[in-house]
């Protein structure tokens, strides 16, 4: 899994990104210039190879070949 790439977006990038995604589906022309003009300091190659990044995770996580953290039973443990 790719999750190092991610080391390099902050939590407010990241967020600039999932918000772009929702605004610019597949179907909008120029989509990556798009996305990267709504992340701050990511380039449209950039924000495209993230998105290819994550896809491949989620995939990873489908397939099974990622085991769910197991969170506890309880619904009250604190």
């Amino acid at each position: 899994m790719a999750s190092d790439s991610f080391s390099s977006w902050t939590p407010k990038q990241n967020k600039q990104f999932e918000k772009a995604l929702a605004l610019y589906d597949k179907e909008t022309p120029d989509r990556w210039q798009n996305v990267a003009r709504a992340v701050d300091g990511k380039s449209a190659e950039e924000v495209k190879r993230h998105y290819e990044i994550l896809v491949e995770d989620l995939k990873h996580i489908e397939s099974g070949n990622i085991p769910f953290p197991n969170y506890g039973s309880g619904r009250n443990k604190r």
